[in-house]
């Protein structure tokens, strides 16, 4: 999202975005660009998107837009946006990566998770909001610590055995040198702690995923992922 696009829905100097924490930061410097100001929100914990009661909570009398973020190929909940935005009085600005055209490489990528999904064992896996098409752009799992081996373990362990995994937001936007404030938001701080993406290229063959389950149950699990 740019700052043209958000111009091109009358946001200015003075005025208030309520953008996500957590893979927010593109489009808090877009709204920065602008003179307005990025206010930061929590994220629904399952799918990593901004969260409307967050909204809710993070809105201000200067407040005239909210600009979610669909993350990882999972869409926001743009219903209940636009409602807290009714009754709030503001604007939604709609990402420009929803989804779109179902492609050849989205059915792939979404067997390749379905494959994935009743395979892993040890992580936290994706979560899919009911009645929703996950595009599956990125497969992000969590790896809670809870005293046992964390996700930076995990990701040394399983790059060491050849997968190209990596963290797919290292730091939420409000703890960036950038943006960061003194406001608490628990899930996205979560989220950046223990989210690892795991390769899910549409060029991988049969063979590719098996080797990257064996990899990843071979290390023995973290926790019961059911």
């Amino acid at each position: 999202m740019s700052a043209t696009e958000i111009t091109a829905v009358g946001i200015g100097s003075g005025d208030e975005v309520v953008v996500p924490a957590f893979g927010g930061a593109e489009v808090a410097d877009a709204v920065r660009a602008l003179g307005a100001r990025p206010v930061f929100a929590d994220i629904d914990p399952l799918s990593f998107c901004l969260s409307p009661a967050a909204v809710e909570s993070a809105a201000t009398d200067r407040t005239v837009a909210i600009a979610p973020v669909h993350l990882f190929g999972h869409p926001a909940d743009m219903v209940c946006l636009h409602e807290v935005a009714q009754r709030r009085g503001l604007r939604v600005i709609d990402p420009d990566d929803g989804p779109g055209v179902v492609s050849v490489d989205a059915v792939r990528r979404r067997q390749f998770a379905d494959y994935l999904d009743r395979r892993l064992r040890g992580v936290v896996k994706p979560r899919v909001a009911l009645g929703v098409q996950h595009a599956f752009t990125e497969y992000v799992v969590r790896v809670p610590g809870n005293g046992r081996p964390d996700r930076d373990a995990f990701k040394r362990a399983l790059r060491a055995r050849g997968v190209a995994c990596y963290v797919p937001v290292k730091i939420p936007a409000h703890r960036t040198a950038e943006f960061r404030t003194d406001v608490w938001l628990p899930e996205s701080e979560r989220a950046a702690d223990e989210t690892l993406a795991l390769p899910l290229e549409t060029s991988m063959t049969k063979r590719d995923l098996h080797r990257l389950v064996s990899a990843c149950n071979g290390l023995g699990g973290l926790m019961d992922s059911a």
